[in-house]
């Protein structure tokens, strides 16, 4: 992963989370009652704002006070250590939530770094959908540059994760045939200033 992140700036692992950590997270985001996901949003505090046509999944975040939450949370910590030790990066915090993709639903092409407010650097998605097949859709498409039309596709398998630096890579997510589920996380640095705590409390 480091290399890759060094060399590409973005990395694709198959097979990457341990078969314990995927069965913990798929029971506990199958089991979650509808009204825990929340139809996600674009931009952040005043700029944050529900629009269907950019992306119509549902969110549901993780605190950490489940055991499988804690777990991953536990993994996600374990692996930004050692992408600053390796990067120097200054990774400070994280965040990350499950995302549920009903049929049809779609996140368009945009940048995880929010407008005004760039202390996301770098973006973590795990995918938690077994038996996935190529005409299931729902492909994670990830372009080089603003440019790039054609992108790199990553089919949404369960224990595939990719990681990518927030600001460089734009993405999207395809509609897919059936339910799909992942979990998004984002490293943050530490963007405090006298004016402004980050991250907000």
């Amino acid at each position: 992963m480091c290399n890759d992140l060094s060399e590409r700036g973005f990395s694709v692992q198959p097979s990457c989370l341990d078969l314990g950590l995927i069965a913990a997270l798929q029971e506990q985001v199958f089991a979650l009652p509808h009204e825990e996901f929340n139809a996600a949003g674009v931009g952040r505090q005043k700029n944050f704002m529900r629009n269907d046509f950019i992306r119509s999944d549902e969110v549901c975040w993780i605190v950490g006070d489940t055991e499988a939450g804690a777990a991953w949370l536990q993994w996600t910590e374990s692996l930004r250590l050692a992408i600053n030790q390796r990067l120097f990066m200054g990774l400070f915090s994280f965040e990350s939530h499950y995302a549920r993709y009903r049929p049809g639903a779609r996140y368009k092409r945009h940048l995880d770094a929010f407008r005004g407010n760039s202390n996301r650097v770098l973006s973590i998605v795990a995918y938690l959908n077994n038996d996935w097949l190529q005409q299931d859709g729902g492909e994670l498409v990830l372009y080089r540059d603003q440019k790039d039309r054609v992108g790199l596709k990553v089919t949404p398998v369960a224990g595939t994760v990719v990681l990518f630096l927030s600001e460089v890579f734009p993405h999207e997510v395809l509609p897919a045939s059936r339910d799909r589920y992942s979990v998004a996380g984002w490293y943050r640095i530490n963007a405090s200033s006298a004016a402004q705590l980050d991250p907000p409390s």
